[in-house]
Parts: C-alpha cells; structure tokens; sequence
C-alpha cells in the first residue's frame, strides 16, 4: 500500500523519484553537555563531495535536494525546462536560496519539505511563506518524520501532498484532514476566521 496522500486522496504511483544525498558522517553536536537534536537554520549539511557524488537519474521525474541544484544548475536546467525537475529542502535550509536559485517559483513543478523530526516546527513556516510570501501554486509536499497528528495543520499550512513515514497507516493520515471541520484561525487553506465565514 502506498503512503503517498494527495489532493485528499492515497495515490498508488508517485511519478516523482525522491534523489538524495549520499551518506556523510554525522556529527553529534552537543550544547550544555546535551546532545543539539535539530540543524540550525542555515547550517551546511552536506559536504561538496557528497554534492558531486549524488546519483541524478538519466530520465522520469526527480526531486532534487536544494544543494545539488545550487551547485549543479546548468547540468539540471533542462530537466527544469521539460517539467521534469523539483526541489527539496529541509526544514534547516534558508528558503530565499530556493526563491533566488530559480527565475520563477512557479516553473517547479513540485516543492518537497523534508522534516527529519516531527516535532520541527519549522515545516508549517516554511510552507506558509511559499503559499502567501512567495505565491507558490503548485505541488507542495511534506516527507520524512510526517505524522498523522500534523496533516490537518500541514494542509491548512498550504501542503497538498504528504508522504508518510513507512510504519504508519496512510489511510489513518487521509482520516485525519478531516479532524476539524471549522477550523478557526485563518490560515492558508481558508484565510478568514471563523467568525466572518460562520453567521450566527
């Protein structure tokens, strides 16, 4: 069964390949004699090597990390240019890098948000700001440690596609859009409160 949810729906195929990173060393970092367990905005996370070492399928659909496309622009541009390339980031990478690497946000087809730990809060900003700040209108999807408990927060955050972690049920992630039925708050997915669209 697939995990992929989309436009409120489990979808079967993803036509997309997720290219990642070749494994680095990771370093455990410590602050006050505990160990930092998320990246600091703006923190290097991959080496050069890893960079050039990344396997990009010859041909299909492919997202690709944010880093390989700064680097590796004029190789990939033609993939951009068919439709055939996304990017993604995680939740520590600085968002105007995205925004300044491409002419027009809206050529990508898809933008992935990878959340190495669910309780990152920094996923619901960064999709807030390409909804509103930055006009984004296409495909915008969440993956890693996405939880059920966050989908309905996600979408309202502009998200519209989610793939959740493989030991998880899919279908009880689709159950969860629908936790709430009147939110209140505005948000992206509906931007007046509840007490202008509710009359009493």
């Amino acid at each position: 069964m697939s995990n992929l949810i989309r436009n409120n729906a489990i979808v079967n195929d993803d036509e997309w390949i997720t290219v990642t990173l070749p494994a680095g060393e990771e370093v455990v970092r410590k602050q006050a004699g505990k160990v930092v367990m998320f990246k600091l905005t703006g923190e290097q996370s991959c080496t050069p090597e890893q960079i050039a070492a990344t396997v990009i399928p010859a041909s299909g659909k492919i997202i690709v990390p944010l880093s390989v496309w700064l680097v590796r622009k004029d190789e990939l541009a033609p993939r951009l240019a068919k439709g055939e390339l996304g990017i993604w980031l995680a939740t520590h990478e600085v968002l105007e890098n995205l925004i300044d690497a491409v002419d027009d946000i809206n050529q990508l087809p898809i933008i992935a948000v990878f959340v190495e730990r669910f309780a990152d809060g920094r996923i619901f900003s960064i999709g807030t700001l390409l909804r509103t700040r930055y006009g984004y209108k296409n495909e915008l999807r969440a993956f890693g440690d996405v939880l059920r408990d966050q989908l309905f927060f996600l979408k309202r955050c502009g998200y519209d596609s989610y793939l959740i972690r493989a030991d998880r049920s899919a279908e009880e992630a689709l159950a969860s859009l629908q936790d709430f039925s009147q939110p209140y708050q505005g948000a992206v997915d509906e931007t007046q409160p509840v007490w202008r669209r509710v009359q009493r």
